[in-house]
């Protein structure tokens, strides 16, 4: 495989990086910071995404009729490569841009999309996700929220739970069971709800490393017009399944894991050790070269991924291989650095004294929850074993 990039692709990181030269001071601070300051560091996100809305950077790979740039498969690695050097990230304000979106771009009306997708590239509304309730997570087709055809409207009634960013948004896309008498995976239609209609309720939940970006979600005879169905009645699943491989492979590539190796290395050397740093232990290094070459294996299965979306088809299988190896290095990595931190990783965020700002032991709570996210590991494992390896079913 080639991979270089051509003069195009190589002309948009031109472009891309003077704007960030020119604008990157725009940017919020750091992420663990942002992800344990509420509201604010929420409204500091979505200031960062209008600026980047200007310059048509928030979704550049989107066409150009939405707000886009056109931008090709190739020119998205270009995007991520930039905002990594840059020493800056994608704003964090939903899942508009990176689940939504694509697919209501994939599976939305003309009206649909004129509607819903303006706002989203001008970060003017922002979108979570309903899919897993309190006895339906892994088993996400077993869900029981109800959606009752009554006039022009569905009438919804359920909960909702672990809602990323529900307590600010906009709207949600909601799965609902729109025929309790057809089979789990028959039977579900995608709503878009109205996250300001009467009967909905956000509550946010405490998580173990004290932030509040989780919530559960009440729906109590909440009418949504049949117009915001997106697909048709009861074959939701199909265009859930499609939401769902976007998440999985929305990080792409290493995921951020070479970026946190670097830091790792940086953490070896300011760390003493018998005289010396933790950097000058052989088997310090070992550790962090070894995630290294993982993070690079990463990157190298994203770029195989990239072959089915430059055939026009939507995300496979080796968006599950990317999820379930990226968190688990993920976990792996912070484990490591608590190693190293000693005592010290026993200080929080923010904490006086904490090395680093606290940020290591912040990532390590925050770390296992990456492997339930978007499908746990476990179901992960399922995926790969009977749609990569082709083993029967358990």
């Amino acid at each position: 495989m080639d991979f270089n990039f051509n003069p195009e692709d190589e002309a948009f990181r031109m472009e891309f990086r003077a704007w960030l030269d020119a604008n990157k001071q725009f940017a919020p601070r750091s992420r663990e910071m942002l992800i344990a300051e509420g509201k604010n560091a929420f409204e500091e996100q979505k200031r960062w995404a209008k600026k980047m809305a200007e310059g048509r950077w928030l979704a550049p790979n989107w066409p150009v009729q939405y707000g886009g740039r056109g931008a090709g498969i190739l020119q998205t690695i270009v995007y991520s490569e930039e905002l990594a050097r840059a020493g800056v990230a994608a704003p964090m304000i939903g899942m508009g841009t990176t689940m939504f979106g694509p697919t209501l771009l994939h599976w939305g009306t003309e009206e649909q999309k004129q509607r819903f997708i303006p706002p989203i590239m001008k970060a003017e509304e922002v979108w979570c996700q309903g899919y897993s309730e309190p006895g339906s997570g892994s088993d996400l087709a077993s869900l029981q929220t109800r959606a009752v055809e009554e006039g022009d409207y569905f009438v919804v009634n359920g909960q909702k739970v672990w809602t990323s960013i529900a307590q600010y948004a906009d709207w949600i896309f909601l799965l609902v069971r729109t025929d309790p008498d057809a089979p789990k995976h028959k039977g579900i239609s995608y709503l878009m709800v109205d996250m300001h209609s009467p009967g909905v309720t956000a509550r946010p939940l405490v998580q173990i490393t004290g932030t509040r970006g989780f919530n559960e979600v009440f729906f109590e005879d909440v009418r949504v017009p049949k117009k915001n169905l997106v697909g048709e009645k009861n074959q939701g699943w199909q265009v859930a399944i499609t939401t769902l491989m976007f998440e999985r492979s929305g990080g792409g590539g290493d995921r951020g894991m070479l970026t946190q190796c670097g830091e790792l290395v940086a953490l070896a050397k300011s760390i003493p050790r018998n005289g010396a740093s933790a950097w000058d232990d052989a088997s310090v290094r070992q550790k962090i070269a070894e995630f290294h070459c993982e993070a690079m294996a990463l990157r190298y299965t994203g770029y195989r991924q990239l072959t089915r979306r430059l055939k026009g088809m939507p995300p496979g299988p080796e968006g599950s291989m990317m999820k379930l190896c990226g968190t688990e290095l993920n976990l792996r990595i912070q484990l490591f650095a608590m190693e190293l931190l000693g005592p010290y990783s026993q200080l929080e965020l923010n904490a006086p004294f904490a090395i680093d700002k606290g940020k290591w032991s912040f990532r390590m709570l925050a770390a296992r929850g990456g492997t339930i996210a978007a499908g746990s590991n476990q179901i992960q494992h399922n995926i790969i074993g009977e749609r990569v390896l082709g083993l029967p079913k358990g």
